[in-house]
């Protein structure tokens, strides 16, 4: 039983502005890229890897950040993270090419990777078990609402200075975050000190960074192409042997056995779904708003920000839902409501009125705000204390593969769907086909360099070709949220314990707190 701390919520509001600070690095360089096409000369190749060295470096070094922050402590790993990750971002306002920008962004993913944890294994170590599952819904509301205010901050600071400032917004957050964390949070770890598993540890960063690379690569190289396969093979050999190791090392990283508790298992197959759909479709939104519709990227922010303001009303509230009903009601009904809006999404046209897409995406905030909350609670409860760090960095990784195979796949759907409409569209020359077969960005590009007819013809045939892709896409992830409901709720428990493997209940679930 953990000691309450009475500063224990300004301790939250702190560890939630280190989480949006990490949450807004993952989201805002996908306004900046027509801008950095302008002033930095990046290729496509260069823009992609702006984004994925973040990306891998992030999710590849979770585990082995969290095991760090159990064993050497939490509020180190904290501190020592938010100082990388303010350092690598002033420098990303200084770089003067492509390159060197995606070189700070992967110093910026390390120090994500020790940030993230370290916030919720904090979290989970000043609140008793009683405040726990309402102080995760805060956390995860603010996770989730980050997502989406990330493209409305740096939308307007696009419009309004340089594109480096979207980097510095970081800085400020991070001198604010260091002073009051110095002041208030506590110090924590295993109490157990248990040796830290070297092995594990890079066995699960390769096998994780491999698998990612993969996925990542997949939507530009092919599912089939021998890059793709020989990542993804090597990545799953690699997570085969760590899954070995694990299971016989003395002192495991993560043990294997914890996913034998249905709470656990049940729950991070719930993130990794939700998250399959929300960074999905938030990709495809994206280019959506940007490209059909034209916004610019202050209005295209901007129109994401219902999503936003749900979450962080739905989020929160989701604990006392759970608390009544169930984590098993609660995080299905949730999938299920995040199927709907999947679902009514694929009827979004080229002209669809802005009122009706802003009550879809309500409705996706309704779902996933239902569901992310619970299930990160659910993961934590079925930990011991000592292991929070690395709980919460499982429950991070399974965010961002989550997150990055519904980007790939959803991305590959609409891309595939998009490039065959593209070659039915006659007359075209050649040069401009070719560029038009890349995205329907390219193909708006390219129909201003041809007759006002033929172009507009163009413009049009690309912008209905890529909403038709989008609608398949979105249909393909309603039906995962949809499965992914039906399996929560037959497997993920509601009963107020779950047994050990030694038989003796956990810690009392979160359906049955105590008010």
């Amino acid at each position: 039983m953990s000691v309450v701390d009475d500063r224990r919520w300004w301790i939250l509001a702190v560890l939630c502005l280190s989480l949006v600070m990490v949450v807004l690095g993952n989201t805002v360089l996908n306004v900046a890229i027509p801008t950095l096409i302008r002033d930095l000369g990046a290729t496509s190749t260069q823009l992609q890897w702006m984004v994925d060295s973040y990306a891998l470096v992030f999710a590849g070094l979770l585990l082995t950040a969290g095991a760090l922050g159990d064993r050497f402590g939490r509020k180190g790993a904290l501190v020592i993270g938010l100082l990388i990750f303010g350092g690598a971002s002033a420098a990303s306002t200084a770089a003067t090419s492509a390159d060197q920008l995606i070189a700070t962004r992967a110093v910026m993913g390390l120090g994500a990777a020790l940030v993230m944890p370290a916030t919720l294994s904090i979290l989970t170590s000043v609140f008793p078990p009683q405040e726990r599952a309402r102080a995760i819904a805060v956390w995860a509301g603010f996770a989730g609402a980050g997502a989406a205010i990330g493209p409305i901050a740096a939308g307007w600071l696009l419009e309004n200075f340089y594109w480096g400032s979207i980097f510095f917004l970081n800085v400020p957050i991070v001198v604010v975050a260091l002073a009051a964390g110095h002041r208030i949070v506590p110090s924590s770890r295993d109490p157990e000190h248990t040796r830290l598993d070297l092995i594990g540890a890079a066995l699960s960063t390769l096998g994780v960074g491999a698998v990612l690379f993969a996925v990542i690569e997949a939507p530009i190289y092919g599912w089939s192409d021998p890059v793709t396969v020989v990542a993804l093979l090597v990545g799953i050999g690699v997570l085969v042997m760590f899954g070995a190791w694990e299971l016989r090392a003395e002192h495991p990283m993560l043990d294997l056995r914890y996913f034998r508790d249905p709470r656990f298992s049940s729950a991070s197959a719930a993130i990794s779904l939700v998250f399959f759909a929300m960074f999905g479709s938030f990709f495809l939104l994206t280019q959506y708003l940007q490209v059909v519709r034209s916004y610019t990227p202050l209005e295209a922010g901007l129109r994401t920000l219902p999503m936003a303001l749900t979450m962080m009303v739905v989020a929160p509230t989701s604990a006392r839902l759970v608390e009544r009903f169930g984590p098993r009601a609660v995080v299905s009904s949730g999938l299920g409501i995040v199927a709907l809006g999947l679902a009514l999404w694929s009827f979004v046209g080229t002209t669809t009125p802005y009122i009706l897409i802003a009550l879809n995406l309500v409705v996706l905030a309704i779902g996933m705000g239902s569901t992310m909350a619970p299930s990160t609670a659910s993961i934590m409860a079925s930990l011991p204390m000592g292991k929070a760090g690395v709980g919460s960095a499982w429950n991070d990784t399974t965010r961002e593969l989550g997150g990055a195979l519904g980007v790939a796949v959803l991305g590959s759907v609409t891309a595939s769907h998009y490039a065959s409409a593209i070659d039915g569209i006659g007359g075209l020359p050649q040069p401009v086909a070719e560029v038009a077969r890349e995205s329907v960005g390219a193909a708006v590009q390219a129909s201003q360099t041809i007759g006002e007819r033929g172009g507009d013809l163009l413009a049009a045939g690309a912008k209905t070709a890529f909403v038709d892709g989008m609608s398949l896409a979105v249909l393909v992830a309603a039906g995962v949220a949809a499965v992914a409901a039906v399996l929560v709720g037959r497997y993920m428990p509601s009963a107020s314990t779950v047994p050990t493997r030694e038989g003796e209940p956990l810690e009392p679930a979160l359906s049955q707190a105590d008010n």
